[in-house]
């Protein structure tokens, strides 16, 4: 049986997997924010260090920002 994650433990795995994503790819937060207006997001990079620190973000945000920094698969 699978077992059954806190909010708060989600919430650190998708941050958890987002920063490596942009680590990965060696995107800094100011990249990103840059990397996001050239698809029409418009994020800052402040605001983007707080919803990631904080982990509660849109599977929206998530996406454009993996859109953004071209990951095409994700491994869970």
């Amino acid at each position: 049986m699978p077992k059954h994650h806190t909010d708060a433990e989600w919430s650190d795995k998708s941050k958890n997997l987002l920063r490596s994503e942009l680590k990965r790819k060696g995107v800094t937060y100011a990249q990103l924010s840059d990397l996001l207006s050239k698809i029409d997001v418009d994020e800052n990079e402040k605001n983007i260090a707080n919803k990631i620190s904080r982990g509660v973000f849109t599977m929206a945000f998530f996406l454009q920002c993996m859109t953004a920094i071209e990951v095409t698969e994700i491994r869970l």
